[in-house]
């Protein structure tokens, strides 16, 4: 049996029939990740840990009291705190940081069994389209353009989890989602990746970005293990005030395979200029394949799509303003080495200056501007305006009879590192025009392989629900993976 490319459901289902032990396949991941460095994807690997915690899951297993993710080898996105290890959300500022406290989405993780392999590296505070902010250097993709030894963006921001994933280094892994930072890596690595509703998962113990826009889900290998996962993720919790007071649904259950009498809408809005033309087809043959699977296509509208892109860039930035004014150099965290004469104002500008990275200080100001008294008005409350509209948009179409909307999750696939204008931010802010409308709009959406491209990169398509309706999301999202059949692999380079 190769354990390293054995998914959830299947890890799961062995491990509790007892042709295999949580140990096991714990050292085989070990393994695997001590072996890749050249994708740079574990920012911080904890093997005793990990061993410590998957004897505890052979024993709960022996005993029967074994919940679908126990025993099972993760990686852990580095911006949720886990106890006593290294949380940085890749970011020079908070260099040596270890919370006393853990998230409440790894807590519910190793209350289900879950097995620890180590932080996977991302954006620096989640800002990123590419992995390219890292404070520990750029996540590498495992995918390479055929005949071309480019290194390949893994996406971002969580490069680390979605590399991780489709390089075989752990059988599923947290991420997070504030405009696309869980859908987008997904699709550029062959991946399955679900951002739930807002409010799904708690966001006690991550650390944030946007506050109103950011969510916490799984990327994984199949849809399957991403209904496993995410409901050992999801749950209510007090200590969040923007979560969900809902019970959380056997979303493993809902996968029937069953569409027949589903509505899929279409949205005409997001044909855009510049996609590729491979992506286009595989989205007319993704229609197809659901219409043939029984469901009813259907063209939608959803006329302010255009305006998501700077309304999210309006929104975000406000908000990381307000959340990364915490890092100061007073409490925890990077603090500058200061000059005698300095006071706390030059203390607070030489930490943030040494601390933050050029985007995410670029993100700080913008949000500043936007908040500040001659412009709230004109750009933060207009564009929340503008995101009631945008919300509207699906409330309409899901009103209409619509079940989910079928669009691409990328204009493009992965891009060489490098190959992407850091000089002109809009650039890479232009990549996540499929993704920022559900942000915006607090509903779930998953990425699923759709195919490759001319040069042998992963395409993903994107299936957006119902609020609170993930069980269905995916049951829509398993039928168009069987009828895909996406099956490719990259080729071992690391």
């Amino acid at each position: 049996m190769d354990l390293s490319t054995l998914t959830i459901a299947e890890a799961r289902d062995a491990l509790r029939k007892g042709e295999l032990t949580s140990v096991d396949l714990t050292d085989a991941y070990l393994t695997a990740a001590e072996a890749s460095d050249a994708l740079n994807a574990y920012t911080t690997k904890t093997p005793e840990q990990a061993r410590d915690m998957a004897a505890a899951a052979d024993a709960r297993i022996k005993a029967g009291d074994a919940p679908a993710m126990c025993g099972i080898p993760i990686g852990v996105k580095d911006l949720y705190a886990v106890e006593g290890v290294a949380t940085q959300a890749a970011s020079n500022i908070l260099a040596g940081f270890k919370p006393q406290y853990e998230s409440t989405v790894t807590g519910n993780l190793w209350s289900s069994g879950a097995v620890m392999l180590g932080k996977l590296n991302m954006d620096e505070f989640a800002m990123g389209s590419s992995n390219i902010t890292s404070a520990y250097g750029p996540a590498i993709s495992p995918w390479r353009r055929a005949g071309d030894e480019t290194p390949i963006t893994p996406g971002g921001s969580s490069g680390g989890s979605a590399a991780a994933v489709a390089a075989d280094l752990c059988l599923g892994a947290t991420a997070s989602d504030t405009g696309g930072s869980i859908r987008q890596p997904a699709a550029f690595t062959g991946t399955v990746g679900i951002k739930p509703t807002y409010g799904r998962c708690s966001r006690w113990g991550m650390v944030a970005f946007a506050s109103s826009l950011d969510q916490a889900g799984p990327v994984t290998k199949t849809v399957r293990d991403a209904a496993i996962m995410l409901g050992a993720m999801a749950g209510y919790d007090p200590k969040d005030s923007t979560s969900a007071n809902l019970p959380v649904p056997d979303f493993e259950a809902a996968l029937t395979g069953d569409i027949r009498g589903k509505t899929i809408g279409i949205p005409r809005e997001y044909r855009v200029e510049g996609m590729s033309e491979t992506l286009d087809t595989l989205w007319r043959e993704g229609a197809e394949m659901l219409r043939d699977a029984g469901a009813t296509i259907v063209d939608i509208s959803l006329p302010h799509t255009k305006y998501a892109l700077p309304t999210y860039y309006i929104i975000a930035p406000a908000e990381a303003s307000s959340n990364l004014s915490r890092y100061d150099g007073v409490k925890y965290g990077h603090r500058a080495t200061l000059a005698q004469g300095d006071g706390i104002t030059d203390m607070y500008e030489k930490t943030r200056a040494e601390g933050f990275g050029e985007e995410v200080q670029r993100r700080v100001m913008l949000g500043a501007y936007v908040l500040s008294a001659g412009f709230y008005d004109a750009y933060y409350v207009r564009a929340q305006k503008v995101r009631t509209l945008i919300k509207r948009d699906f409330e309409l179409a899901f009103g209409d009879g619509v079940d989910a909307i079928l669009a691409p999750a990328t204009p493009s696939a992965a891009w060489g590192l490098g190959e992407m204008q850091t000089d002109d931010p809009v650039q890479m802010y232009l990549e996540d025009v499929f993704t920022v409308p559900l942000n915006l709009a607090g509903l779930p959406g998953v990425s699923v392989p759709a195919g490759l491209n001319r040069q042998g990169l992963p395409l993903g398509l994107q299936l957006i629900g119902r609020p609170w309706e993930e069980g269905d999301l995916l049951n829509i999202a398993g039928a168009l993976e069987t009828a895909v059949g996406f099956t490719a692999k990259p080729e071992r380079w690391w």
